[in-house]
């Protein structure tokens, strides 16, 4: 996410949507902070430095999220200031597909704006289960429809329908020049158990193989059903990511 934002739109934090710390300007230490704080590189002594930097600023994150051998020690440091945690997810396998899977479902494509409404209600419904909050927020959920509707905009939602019900939906959330990270992985209940979820991700890690970039994806480690079904259709884990959701 961090590196499509800068290669699109530069440093400036105003553009950016966040400030990009380091810790004395060393190179190999770097943190993105804005709508969630997201240790980059560093060791121990750079995490402990962008706890404090962090906690003396006015929180904007709802979450801390990236690798768990940064996220784990910086929260550590800034769980004092910052906590308690709504929940920690310290074991968040992250996936890639190397090569186009033969599982992938035919069906699956890119939503369409005439099909807002029903993409986002799957939407969601995928938030509150997720992530557990409603993401419509104090507004009515005006600033999340606008956020779903750029995405179809960007050709960047896409949905399978079961008649005229959303049966699977997907989005690929981040891009930069080399990966692309999907997202917002969801299934109608009554039809999970049936490798939908896996054959419809496949088919969306596909299209972005064919833009010329790696799928990646990260998964709850209690998720077995979904780790089995990503693995079936090629997946692999490649590190480990932990999320610490904010109250």
């Amino acid at each position: 996410m961090v590196a499509g934002r800068v290669q699109e739109c530069g440093t400036d934090p105003g553009s950016l949507g966040g400030e990009l710390w380091t810790h004395r300007g060393v190179p190999t230490s770097l943190c993105f902070s804005g709508a969630n704080l997201m240790p980059l590189r560093g060791d121990v002594d750079d995490m402990r430095y962008f706890a404090a930097r962090a906690a003396r600023n006015n929180r904007t994150a709802a979450s801390v999220v990236g690798r768990s051998e940064l996220v784990l020690p910086l929260w550590s440091e800034l769980e004092p200031s910052w906590g308690p945690a709504r929940e920690v997810r310290s074991d968040q396998p992250l996936m890639t597909l190397a090569e186009v899977s033969p599982h992938s479902h035919a069906g699956v494509r890119p939503a369409r704006m005439a099909e807002l409404d029903r993409y986002l209600d799957a939407s969601i419904a995928m938030f509150e289960v997720e992530v557990g909050i409603d993401p419509r927020g104090a507004d009515g959920g005006r600033a999340y429809r606008r956020r779903v509707a750029n995405t179809i905009l960007g050709g960047r939602a896409y949905v399978l329908f079961d008649g005229a019900e959303v049966a699977f939906k997907a989005e690929v959330g981040a891009v930069s020049r080399t990966v692309g990270q999907i997202q917002g992985v969801w299934v109608r209940p009554d039809l999970r158990g049936e490798g939908l979820g896996g054959a419809g991700t496949a088919a969306v890690a596909e299209a972005v193989l064919r833009s010329g970039r790696i799928p990646s994806l990260y998964v709850n480690s209690f998720n077995v059903a979904a780790r089995r079904a990503y693995e079936r259709v090629g997946f692999r884990q490649v590190a480990t990511f932990a999320t610490v959701l904010l109250t």
